[in-house]
């Protein structure tokens, strides 16, 4: 019977050690050596490269590299940015992908979604000519394709801290400087470790050779180029010394982008697990302040906040009656009061992240308060936030759009809505995912603002409003980007408008068409969508534009109308 209980209890202690440390179901009959090597089955799905700390075939990557620098010399020599700009990113991007998938390096499903915004951005930088606009796309190409060079096997991007991306960063600039040094590294840790009987090409063995034997073959070249005419002549011809300097200048930019990528795709390879973040269950800076301490703050800085809400009722209500007092114009208030609000609102946001590291909080009652006091906090920053936007939008009501109203305004959008997501995250005990947060506020805004497309915004909203009383801005008009053209031809064909009107709008297209080469002799890698469009649009009222005139002698540069009213093609200063 003692048998039979021991027997039974052993039985069950075997089938829950089993459930504990078996991935899978097997059957308790197996032989332990079959159970270790089905474990070991199992666990190793990845090809056997996959955990290598070196490059497998560090000659293949050198090759893929110098392919990549042959290309960047092709797209970029004597070419303007253009579409060139993101057919290189993106067979680089896609390139490494493929080449990492053949050296045994997988890419987590979680790091391919940064994809999707390299994309986006990738395609409106040849589309978009707007300045900030086509910036925010550079960036954006620049930042997507650094962050998934960093968590390309890892995959844990989202849970990246502002430390964890500091970090990465600064690891990625370290191993592209040393990126050519360490895959000669590789090379040879390659040789000694690998198993394969198969003899080895000494990529890096041949290229030292060579390095070292091209002074000693140019000394005797020189030699006896000196020593026979005939072979001077020859050697001449065949180089070309003329464009020797070009000839170098090129290889050396081959070169320096071949060592560039060299490094980044090594750093993808070998440097993007993201085993252990930065802050991974405790905070990078040990909690110092009392929980006390920091309800005091909160509700101080909270009933500052509420007494500035309620006085600030009356300009909800007032509008424009309550404007112009203490001697402030219309303009001047908007400008004036957006601009301390919006630091008020970026200051408070840091104070609600600074404190969440800072403060100690021990017990749940204590951890429930200062969530609700945040979140109080940031209830009181969004209607602050409202206030600055009714601001700003009063001075667009009174002057029309421009591009230093629309992007703030845009901006308090996506602001407010990363103040929402932060307490969010705060109240649900997910303080981890705040960088993250910011990211994609980020990324919204620079994408929104893409989408919104600002230069030919600004021309439909402010010619319009000539139907209203307003006044058209000719040198403001004209000295928006290629993206207003289209638009601005649109309005220029319609009959809706006065002829003064009209030639106002005739006399920024005739600075457009001044300023625009008359022969574009660029190649298809400079192709730039807004640019094709604007030309495209210029051709054709052309004809129209005849009766306008350039003053073009001394500085500004100004249009003349057909009814001789003489307009400026840039503006210079800021518009009230």
């Amino acid at each position: 019977m003692t048998a039979k209980k021991a027997t039974s209890k052993g039985k069950k202690q075997g089938k829950k050690k089993t459930a504990v440390n078996e991935p899978m179901h097997q059957p308790e009959w197996l032989p332990e050596s079959l159970l270790e090597t089905q474990d070991e089955t199992a666990a190793s799905d990845l090809p056997p490269s996959f955990h290598d700390p070196f490059i497998r075939k560090p000659g293949v990557l050198a090759i893929v590299a110098l392919a990549l620098g042959l290309l960047f010399d092709f797209l970029f020599w004597d070419q303007v940015v253009g579409v060139n700009f993101a057919i290189f990113i993106t067979i680089v991007i896609f390139g490494g992908i493929l080449w990492l998938t053949w050296e045994g390096k997988r890419p987590r499903a979680s790091s391919l979604w940064l994809l999707l915004p390299f994309l986006f951005f990738d395609v409106f930088s040849f589309i978009r000519n707007e300045p900030l606009t086509r910036s925010l796309s550079f960036v954006g190409i620049l930042f997507s394709t650094g962050v998934l060079a960093s968590t390309y096997i890892g995959g844990r991007w989202m849970e990246y801290g502002l430390s964890d991306y500091l970090s990465k960063y600064f690891l990625l600039i370290a191993n592209v400087l040393s990126g050519g040094i360490s895959l000669a590294a590789d090379t040879r840790k390659y040789q000694l470790e690998s198993d394969s009987a198969k003899p080895q090409i000494p990529v890096w063995a041949l290229l030292r050779g060579l390095l070292i034997a091209l002074p000693i073959v140019a000394c005797f070249a020189s030699l006896l180029a000196a020593g026979d005419v005939v072979f001077n002549q020859k050697l001449q011809d065949f180089f070309d010394f003329e464009d020797l300097g070009e000839f170098i200048w090129r290889s050396f930019t081959v070169l320096f982008w071949a060592y560039i990528i060299v490094g980044v795709f090594r750093h993808a390879a070998l440097h993007s697990r993201d085993n252990e973040l930065i802050r991974e269950g405790k905070s990078a800076v040990k909690p110092f302040l009392g929980f006390t301490e920091t309800a005091v703050i909160l509700a101080c800085v909270s009933g500052l906040f509420l007494i500035f809400v309620v006085i600030q009722f009356q300009y909800f209500f007032g509008g424009q009656t309550n404007i112009g007092v203490e001697g402030y114009t219309y303009s001047q208030y908007a400008r004036r009061g957006f601009n301390e609000l919006v630091t008020v609102a970026f200051l408070s946001l840091v104070l609600i992240l600074g404190l969440s590291s800072v403060t100690r909080r021990e017990t749940d009652q204590q951890k429930r308060t200062y969530s609700w006091l945040s979140a109080f906090l940031v209830a009181l920053v969004l209607v602050i936030l409202i206030s600055a936007y009714q601001r700003i939008s009063l001075a667009i009501d009174w002057h029309g759009y421009s591009r230093l109203r629309l992007y703030p305004r845009i901006f308090l959008i996506w602001l407010a809505l990363l103040l929402v997501a932060v307490i969010v995250l705060e109240i649900i005990r997910k303080e981890r995912y705040f960088a993250f947060a910011a990211v994609v506020a980020s990324v919204g805004f620079a994408v929104t603002l893409t989408l919104f497309n600002v230069d030919a915004a600004i021309v439909k909203y402010n010619i319009p409003r000539v139907l209203n009383g307003k006044w058209i801005n000719v040198g403001h008009l004209a000295s928006l980007s290629t993206d207003a053209v289209p638009v601005l031809v649109d309005e220029f064909l319609s009959k809706k408008y006065a002829l003064s009107d009209h030639e106002k709008i005739g006399a920024a297209l005739t600075c457009y068409l001044h300023f625009m080469p008359e022969e574009v002799d660029e190649d298809w890698q400079s192709f730039n969508l807004s640019q094709r469009r604007a030309e495209d649009a210029l051709q054709r009222i052309e004809p129209a534009l005849q009766e306008y005139g350039i003053n073009d002698e001394k500085w500004p540069v100004r249009a003349r109308t057909p009814g001789g009213s003489l307009y400026d093609c840039r503006y210079y200063g800021y518009e009230e």
